[in-house]
């Protein structure tokens, strides 16, 4: 997966499509990720004594990877990501638009 903790990623297919936020979690194994502010449910709690408020919490659920791009620090705008090695053999993303290293 080439999204990862932190990038700052725009949402192409869904609900939220058109929203941009932050990645708080990735899951490659499932190739699924959480965005701040992305994709709210609403979820039914009980009580547990003192530790939890019982009733109806929003939370942030899981999106495909596939429905979102990441948005490039330089050309700010949602690009495909692609691999090269720098000079000292260290594989880097980049940008396919604007060729600039992300990471």
């Amino acid at each position: 997966m080439k999204i990862r903790k932190n990038d700052t990623v725009q949402v192409m297919a869904g609900k939220d499509r058109g929203k941009s936020g932050k990645v708080r979690f990735a899951y490659p194994k499932k190739n699924r990720l959480i965005v701040e502010g992305i994709n709210f449910i609403k979820k039914h709690s009980r009580a547990r004594g003192q530790v939890r408020q019982a009733g109806i919490i929003d939370l942030e659920a899981q999106i495909d990877a596939s429905n979102a791009m990441l948005l490039c620090g330089k050309c700010n705008r949602p690009t495909r990501v692609g691999f090269t090695f720098l000079d000292d053999g260290k594989k880097v993303r980049i940008c396919r638009k604007c060729k600039e290293v992300i990471d």
